[in-house]
């Protein structure tokens, strides 16, 4: 929980950065016909964000401070179609059920590492 927790911070950095890029280029105030179209740029945004560092590394900065990593169900790393699963479904820990999943799972793996085929591992060390 720590460590979603400070992957938050993180992106809302990412996001400001992006906010900024968006509204600058397209003069958006956060309203008007624009707002669905800022809602997608900040999901694909996101979605790169967590795509790209746990297809490439298998982890972000806040999974490497707390020494953890993603794999696939064998222990391999993501491919990005995997990771970008991973992302869209892991949108359901908003609701809560994703978190709730785990403390029923088997192997207490959250909801969208069950559906999206992938566990995130405590480094050995």
């Amino acid at each position: 929980m720590a460590s979603m927790l400070y992957d938050a911070l993180l992106l809302l950095a990412v996001v400001f950065v992006a906010s900024f890029l968006f509204s600058a280029l397209t003069r958006f105030d956060g309203t008007g016909l624009l707002l669905p179209v800022f809602r997608l740029y900040i999901f694909v945004v996101a979605g790169a964000y967590f795509t790209w560092f746990w297809s490439h590394g298998r982890r972000t900065l806040a999974m490497k401070t707390w020494r953890l990593h993603i794999t696939d169900q064998r222990g391999g790393p993501l491919t990005p179609a995997q990771a970008f699963g991973r992302y869209c479904l892991a949108w359901l820990m908003l609701t809560g059920l994703g978190i709730l999943w785990a403390l029923f799972d088997r192997e207490h793996l959250f909801m969208h590492d069950r559906l999206a085929g992938t566990r995130l591992v405590l480094d050995e060390s």
